[in-house]
């Protein structure tokens, strides 16, 4: 893996070039093993939260840990293009708007004991940014070449904070094009339904169950792209205890496994029906 500049990740994308690469300030990393008209990316995957927040946040680290996604990132690490966060969503949020990244309060609690200087908002509001010019400048290459993409958008959920019965994955579309993209999001559902894991629990899959997908990673790839689709995919913490925040690398490791190959394929079925549009 390679540290570069913001410059230097773009660049390497125009070029199409393979590479692998965190952003200089860690902020998050990016893979190209292939350039293939599909993208794996985990927004809410990151951890570090800066030092010099430490003191001014209310929230304790297992707070922060229990709303984050931990390990979707490496739940999509097998696939050849991935886009994964690194920085907490508490320092600032890459799936919510510039204007509103930025939490005052958090899960019904006040997030800073003291107000955020402008320096500090500055300096995580232009890691949201440089975060969009990759995503964009991926996003332009890719339909560029192939006229078509789509990004499967991982996310997590914890699923014993619901008084009902919750699937073990859910795909949010209420943003999409539902009419146009009914048959591949109808086939990523089936995929996910029918997908083995080592819970004891049946693994389930609905469509706009507990989340709509109304993240701002989706509609702004939405509204940026000609013809691509964005698949706003959670899996239920079933891959660890949520409350302790223990992790079961069996699952983690089991949903990587099957994501390599599943992704892919329906990718393709996705690239076969949608490229020529």
């Amino acid at each position: 893996m390679l540290k570069l500049s913001l410059l230097e990740i773009i660049q390497r994308i125009e070029r199409e070039e393979t590479f692998h690469a965190v952003l200089e300030d860690y902020s998050f990393s990016i893979k190209i093993d292939d350039y293939v008209p599909y993208v794996c990316a985990a927004v809410h995957n990151g951890h570090h939260f800066s030092k010099d927040l430490w003191k001014n946040c209310w929230h304790t680290e297992h707070e922060r840990l229990y709303e984050e996604d931990p390990h979707t990132g490496q739940m999509i690490s097998g696939l050849p293009i991935t886009l994964i966060a690194h920085d907490s969503r508490f320092e600032y949020d890459l799936n919510r708007a510039p204007e509103t990244a930025i939490y005052e309060t958090a899960w019904g609690k006040t997030l800073w004991k003291k107000p955020l200087s402008k320096k500090k908002k500055d300096r995580a509001l232009q890691k949201h940014e440089n975060f969009y010019q990759v995503v964009l400048t991926l996003l332009v290459k890719l339909e560029e070449m192939f006229g078509s993409t789509v990004f499967y958008d991982m996310h997590s959920y914890n699923w014993k904070r619901w008084d009902r019965e919750v699937p073990v994955f859910n795909i949010g579309t209420s943003q999409v094009d539902q009419d146009k993209y009914r048959t591949i999001i109808t086939q990523w559902q089936h995929i996910l339904d029918s997908m083995s894991l080592p819970i004891d629990q049946k693994v389930t899959c609905t469509i706009n169950d507990v989340f709509q997908g109304n993240g701002y990673f989706l509609k702004y790839i939405t509204s940026n792209s000609l013809n691509t689709l964005v698949l706003a995919t959670e899996i239920s913490k079933i891959y660890c205890n949520e409350t302790t925040g223990r992790i079961f690398p069996e699952v983690v490791q089991s949903v990587q496994d099957l994501f390599k190959y599943y992704i892919k394929a329906h990718a393709h079925r996705f690239y076969d029906r949608h490229h020529l549009e």
